[in-house]
């Protein structure tokens, strides 16, 4: 019997082409959106989960093992981008972010856990971001939400391992998808001290996405690592400057780093 596999966040971007690639290979697949359009487009079942609300995470995880008996892997793809300076930044999109990207995340643990639990066996893969090994100008809030789901990876692998379970976290650094248009800016005020190095920021975070990675990539490491007998606990796919990044971070002194990537962002 093929695995069954479900995919938060696979209307597009990575999450669609994660999904579109395992059903290609003979995996059972279930993407989710918060408001499923169009699902004959799709080659997988395409059924609704909203992050945000626990009771479509519940709903949709029954719905899938009522329909096959069992649910195998877990990609935790769902959330979303945030610009802005911290200081110009609303906190309730603070929090909104952290509630999507973290805590959204969560929940689907939660909620498949007890069914791997049963199984003795799962595979949970967490997509991050390589921006989340790293605090970034304009985007901390961006690093900080998939930095702190690094560490929840880190923690939960640790209490599933003897229970069957793998949790994993791939790490893509820019890829050529629509997740700017998903993102929520902070408006660049007029009388902000930061509107000047935050306008041109802006403008190069659109730049590195258009010219990104095919996410095609991120589906095939994805597909590795389902089938690898003991997956690494993470995982970076990017550009070779974006993994050298993370190594560069762990060497260099911490002022001279800094002093790199404010270079790096004109700063």
């Amino acid at each position: 019997m093929s695995k069954v596999v479900l995919v938060t966040g696979a209307s597009s971007g990575i999450g669609n082409s994660i999904a579109t690639f395992l059903q290609s290979k003979g995996y059972r697949v279930y993407g989710t959106s918060r408001n499923p359009k169009n699902s004959a487009s799709f080659s997988f079942e395409m059924i609704a989960l909203d992050v945000l609300k626990v009771a479509t995470i519940q709903q949709a995880v029954a719905y899938i093992i009522k329909k096959e008996g069992n649910l195998d892997v877990l990609i935790n793809n769902a959330g979303m981008g945030i610009t802005g300076p911290i200081e110009d930044t609303p906190t309730d999109e603070m929090r909104k972010v952290f509630d999507t990207n973290l805590f959204g995340a969560i929940d689907v643990m939660k909620a498949v856990l007890p069914q791997m639990r049963k199984q003795k066996s799962g595979i949970i893969i967490n997509i991050t971001s390589i921006a989340g090994y790293m605090g970034l100008p304009f985007r901390g809030l961006y690093s900080a939400s998939k930095g702190a789901l690094e560490l929840i990876t880190e923690a939960t692998s640790m209490e599933v391992k003897n229970l069957g379970i793998r949790v994993i976290s791939v790490a893509p650094g820019d890829f050529a998808t629509n997740i700017a248009a998903g993102r929520y800016h902070t408006p660049v005020f007029e009388k902000s001290a930061y509107k000047a190095p935050y306008q041109a920021n802006l403008d190069l975070m659109d730049a590195h996405v258009q010219g990104g990675l095919d996410p095609i990539e991120m589906a095939k490491t994805v597909y590795q690592i389902m089938n690898t007998t003991n997956p690494k606990i993470h995982y970076k796919v990017g550009g070779f400057m974006e993994k050298f990044s993370i190594v560069l971070k762990r060497i260099l002194p911490d002022t001279i780093y800094q002093k790199l990537l404010m270079n790096h962002y004109k700063l």
